[in-house]
C-alpha cells in the first residue's frame, strides 16, 4: 500500500495566498460594482459564510483592503466600507498627470524613436477603424490600462514605469467606471489615437497638451459617475 506524504508545509503556503487573492478579487469587486455600499457593516463570519471560506483568506484580503483605505476595522463590530477618498484620489490623478506627461514628452524628444514592437500593438488597437473598436466595457478599461502603461514603459525609465504601476493599481476601483458608457469608450478611442498621433510626429507638445486633457476630462466623469453610482446603490439598499 503506498505511503502518504504529507505535503510541506511551504508547498501549502501558494494555495492559502492564492485563496486570500481570490477573495481579496472578489471584495474589490463588490465595493466597486457597489454591492457592497460605503458606510456598509460586515463581519468576517458573514464574509466567511457568503464566500465559503475559512478566516484567513478574508482577514488577509481585509488587511490589503484596509491598507488601500476602503475599508475600516470598526472596535468590537466587525468591518466597514469607507467613502471614497476623492482628495486622495486627486492627488493620486495628480501624480499620474506628472508620470505621463513626462513619458510622452520623452517619447517625442528622445534621439531614437521608440522601437516599433512597443508601439505597434497600441497603433493597432487604438487606431482601428470604427467599425473594428471593442464596445465591451471591461475589455476596454483593461486595454486602456495597458495603453497608459505601455507608454510609461517605452519612455525607458523602470523606476518611473513601477511607481505608475502601483499608481494604475491604486485608481483602477474608480476609473474603470469612466467606460460605462459608450459615449467614454468612444472618447478613449478618439483621444488615445490623437496622442499616439502626436507621439509618433514627435511632437511633444500637443501631445502633453492631449494628455493633459485626457486625463483631467476621465477624472472629472469619474468623480460624476461615482457619486451618481454611490446615489443610486443607496437608494436600493434598504430594499435590500
Amino acid at each position: 500500500m503506498p505511503t502518504t506524504i504529507p505535503q510541506p508545509k511551504a508547498l501549502q503556503a501558494p494555495a492559502r495566498r492564492s485563496r486570500a487573492n481570490e477573495v481579496y478579487e472578489q471584495l474589490k469587486r463588490d465595493i466597486a460594482d457597489f454591492r457592497m455600499v460605503p458606510g456598509d457593516r460586515f463581519s468576517e463570519h458573514e464574509l466567511c459564510s457568503r464566500l465559503d471560506v475559512s478566516r484567513t483568506p478574508v482577514r488577509q484580503a481585509l488587511t490589503r483592503l484596509q491598507q488601500e483605505g476602503l475599508v475600516e476595522v470598526m472596535f468590537r463590530s466587525g468591518w466597514r466600507v469607507l467613502p471614497f477618498d476623492f482628495d486622495k484620489f486627486d492627488q493620486l490623478y495628480d501624480l499620474r498627470m506628472v508620470l505621463e506627461t513626462t513619458a510622452v514628452q520623452r517619447l517625442c524628444l528622445q534621439d531614437v524613436q521608440p522601437p516599433e514592437p512597443a508601439l505597434q500593438a497600441l497603433k493597432d488597437r487604438w487606431l482601428a477603424p470604427v467599425a473594428e473598436r471593442s464596445t465591451d466595457p471591461v475589455q476596454v478599461a483593461e486595454w486602456d490600462e495597458d495603453f497608459h502603461e505601455a507608454l510609461v514603459r517605452a519612455a525607458g525609465n523602470a523606476e518611473m514605469a513601477r511607481v505608475h504601476h502601483e499608481l494604475t493599481e491604486r485608481i483602477r476601483i474608480i476609473r474603470r467606471l469612466d467606460f460605462l458608457k459608450q459615449m467614454r469608450i468612444d472618447a478613449t478611442y478618439d483621444e488615445h489615437a490623437k496622442i499616439l498621433r502626436a507621439i509618433l510626429a514627435r511632437k511633444a507638445d500637443r501631445a502633453d497638451l492631449l494628455m493633459r486633457s485626457h486625463i483631467e476630462t476621465s477624472q472629472v466623469e469619474v468623480r460624476k459617475i461615482t457619486l451618481h453610482q454611490v446615489f443610486m446603490a443607496q437608494q436600493v439598499a434598504p430594499a435590500a
